[in-house]
């Protein structure tokens, strides 16, 4: 027997004991609203669920479950009439009638959500969640349909209907033959949620995760204008930003450390329709609408608006104990936040964390196109483009698929590539989505992949990169290298990484670490700001063509100045965060005159040398007044790191310090603009590379918290060789006895006074005997790059047992 408080349940009565009956998407709501709501202000819209019960009273009152089961029994094994089969199944439920005690429970329950909202008619969402009764852990996201902006009881039942109709979609058809599923034991809830006026404000998805890497310290949240749709199917290239979870709670700081701006083309928007288009879905409710120029020149999101999200993500992942997939809106167009959706993240979050592998390419062709990474690796094809799900037919097994962007109905064919790429869409769309889940390497959001690819031709797909991924012509050399985390060994001395890109830093989260020895800031100049420092302070002095660039990079910030601090400021954080709270050793600028000029404007600012590598380098340049005022907006990008972001396990470096009175002037340089040593637990190291560094150690160690030995500068120094020159290459060896000399006195000297000193250098994971010189020197760490992690762990870990073992 049915009552109404068997076929509808509110949210508020429902969590995830209640799962069977109104399945994972609802179940989730009421646990939000019963347990969460309130907490750091969090919001989620009310509604209601029509319970499987009330699925199953549907199905019996109208005599369906022999006919639905009676056309499955005509489906083929290999599917090829699913169409026809799907769309009898769909029309047998569209054809049936609603049993008057289940048209009442739904009119009284959708009259009593309007009073609470103040509204007559209130406008709802209308959203499938699928279930099964002995298999309660089943995902069948993205199977079954969703209708939005529903206002009236009438349009309500007939939005209900064609949800319950979608349980025969065939993706979902194919969904669970795929795994196994009897299809007449799943049952379909309905949740009806109030709808948030997204459509003058905006929408996105949050992950509690980095999906691409695993890495459990960010939350990275994508946003779009209108309502989320555009940003779940991925036909818009959102917003996104990165916020660092461990300083969330300091309101004090500001913890995004990263934000991209996207291009955000179009946004969807209401339609205003007849109640006879409501009633018989002739026409959707929603359209896509153009964005104008001031909307995609801005962010959706405000950085409160996304430390408030993180902020409650936060919240929602500590209930659950496990990371989220969350879906926001905003009412209005400066209207409040709300959680719409929350789900457990099921891809990275499952993948076994005692491993890492890593891609790395050689031989590649010219790069074609580049767009958003999704997954870590790389493979080589050739080119399918198909730019409508009508023509999936013509897919080539084995093939890169090429598309504008894809739905669950391009399911089926995506298992059957080697790779995706696709026009549009972000990190939440649903071809990122799945391409995660079937462990395929996908480059999304590339804007013109359709139009620069063409069939056959072989392309390598590459997202071994960094969160940037890129298709280049013809086929790679691909390596392939897995690490078992666990037979890493420990040791006493420190081994650090050096990092240079942004980009590829959340990649080396899982290495056991002890920081970061040498972060290369003209790297994060170079490749995530490319303008010359001086060009953003003085456009009048460059070309014509330098100031059109200078102007279409900086477009969305404040002035030039701020996007140079910004941008600064977010690349070394993103290497910051990784390692933290272990310390970050960011070195400044080390450019040479001639590699400054190739930056963008750096022509005008840049004396010709003849011998760059000796000249106008390090820290010559920060006091002088021909970079001064660019120094400083290094100072300032550490200080919105340090003090802003809250990364304050960074410090700074100086390189290519000669004499102690440069060193004193550098320092005096840097207070005047705020770091100031010793100040806020402000370290500032110095790099030995210069052999006055090692001759006046002691003097060094006075203004200087540790030294970080640059092996390759302090050879070319001490033998007098040039360290590019082929002809010599011979002769520039960092074994030689005069330069361990220099290393070994520099070791004892730093430690006399107090301080440490690290190495940042290739030769350790080259020669094990040269590790094992450095740990029998004393040596407090060495840095090195990731690919050379594990074998430096290896010798320095020999290195120590056999100082052990010669000491016993």
């Amino acid at each position: 027997m049915t009552t109404a408080d068997t076929l509808i349940l509110p949210f508020d009565e429902l969590g995830s004991e209640r799962l069977a009956e109104v399945g994972g998407k609802n179940a989730s709501l009421g646990e939000l609203i019963r347990t969460l709501a309130g907490k750091e202000d969090l919001r989620v819209p009310d509604g209601f669920a029509l319970t499987a019960t009330a699925y199953w009273h549907f199905i019996h009152s109208n005599d369906l479950h022999a006919q639905l089961q009676g056309a499955l029994d005509d489906l083929q094994p290999d599917m090829r009439n699913l169409a026809k089969v799907g769309a009898r199944l769909r029309q047998l439920v569209l054809d049936a009638s609603w049993p008057d005690d289940l048209t009442a429970a739904v009119a009284d329950a959708y009259r009593a959500l309007s009073r609470r909202a103040g509204k007559r008619q209130l406008a709802v969402a209308v959203r499938s969640s699928a279930t099964a009764e002995d298999l309660p852990d089943a995902s069948f996201a993205g199977q079954h349909d969703s209708f939005l902006n529903i206002r009236g009881v009438d349009a309500l039942l007939a939005a209900c209907q064609h949800c319950l109709a979608s349980l025969f979609t065939d993706r979902a058809i194919s969904y669970r033959e795929s795994r196994g599923f009897a299809h007449m034991k799943v049952a379909l809830s309905v949740g009806v949620q109030q709808m948030v006026r997204a459509d003058q404000g905006g929408a996105g998805v949050m992950f509690t995760i980095d999906t691409e890497t695993g890495f459990d310290k960010v939350m990275r949240i994508t946003a779009a204008w209108g309502l989320g749709e555009n940003v779940v199917q991925g036909t818009v290239n959102p917003d996104e930003h990165l916020v660092f979870k461990p300083l969330l709670q300091d309101r004090a700081r500001i913890p995004i450390i990263d934000r991209q701006l996207g291009s955000k083309a179009q946004k969807m928007v209401y339609r205003r329709l007849s109640r006879k288009d409501l009633l018989t879905n002739r026409e959707p409710p929603t359209q896509n609408r153009p964005t104008t120029a001031a909307e995609r020149a801005r962010y959706v999101l405000s950085d409160d608006e996304a430390l408030q999200l993180a902020r409650w993500g936060q919240v929602i992942e500590q209930h659950y104990g496990m990371p989220m997939d969350i879906e926001w809106a905003r009412d209005g167009r400066e209207g409040p936040l709300y959680i719409v959706q929350a789900r457990p993240e099921t891809i990275e979050s499952g993948r076994d964390r005692g491993r890492l592998r890593t891609w790395q390419l050689g031989n590649r062709g010219p790069r074609l196109l580049r767009g958003l990474a999704i997954g870590a690796a790389a493979v080589s094809g050739p080119v399918c483009v198909i730019r409508k799900a009508a023509d999936i037919e013509r897919f080539v097994d084995g093939a890169v698929l090429v598309t504008t962007s894809t739905d669950p109905d391009w399911v089926p064919v995506m298992k059957r590539a080697a790779a995706i790429v696709t026009d549009h869409g972000g990190r939440t769309s649903h071809a990122a989505i799945v391409s995660r889940e079937l462990g395929l390497p996908a480059v999304v959001g590339t804007g013109k992949a359709t139009e620069t690819l063409k069939g056959g031709q072989v392309v390598t797909v590459s997202c071994a990169e960094g969160d940037q991924g890129f298709v280049y012509d013809g086929e790679a050399t691909i390596t392939v290298q897995d690490i078992d985390l666990s037979e890493i060994p420990s040791t006493d001395t420190k081994v650090m990484l050096n990092l240079a890109s942004p980009a590829a830093a959340l990649n080396w989260w899982r290495l056991p670490a002890d920081g970061v020895g040498l972060a290369r800031m003209e790297f994060v100049i170079s490749n995530h700001i490319r303008i010359h420092p001086m060009a953003l302070l003085h456009p009048e002095q460059v070309d014509r063509k330098s100031q059109r660039l200078i102007r279409r990079l900086t477009k969305g910030y404040a002035d030039p100045v701020t996007y140079f601090v910004d941008r600064l400021a977010q690349g070394l954080a993103r290497i910051a965060a990784v390692a933290y709270p272990h310390p970050v050793i960011v070195r400044m600028s080390d450019f040479k005159t001639n590699e400054y000029a190739n930056l963008i404007g750096g022509a005008a600012f840049e004396p010709q040398e003849e011998n760059p590598m000796l000249g106008f380098r390090g820290a010559s340049r920060y006091y002088s007044d021909a970079y001064r005022d660019g120094f400083a907006l290094e100072c300032r990008g550490i200080r919105q790191l340090r003090e802003q972001m809250g990364l304050d396990n960074v410090k700074v470096m100086i390189p290519f310090c000669r004499s102690v009175k440069e060193a004193d002037r550098v320092l005096a340089v840097m207070a005047e603009e705020g770091l100031v040593r010793g100040q806020e637990g402000l370290e500032v190291y110095v790099m030995c590379e210069v052999p006055s560094n090692v001759v006046l150690a002691s003097d060094f160690a006075k203004r200087f918290d540790g030294f970080s030995i640059g092996s390759n500068d302090l050879t070319q120094l001490t033998l007098g060789v040039d360290r590019d020159s082929a002809t010599l290459a011979e002769l520039f060896d960092e074994q030689d006895d005069a330069v361990k000399w220099m290393i070994s006195t520099v070791i004892k000297s730093a430690h006399e006074a107090g301080v440490r000193v690290g190495l940042c250098g290739q030769a350790p994971s080259d020669h094990p005997a040269f590790a094992g010189y450095l740990v029998d020197c004393g040596i407090d760490s060495i840095s090195v790059t990731p690919d050379s992690f594990v074998a430096v762990k290896q010798h320095v870990a020999a290195a120590e047992s056999a100082r052990q073992g010669a000491a016993d």
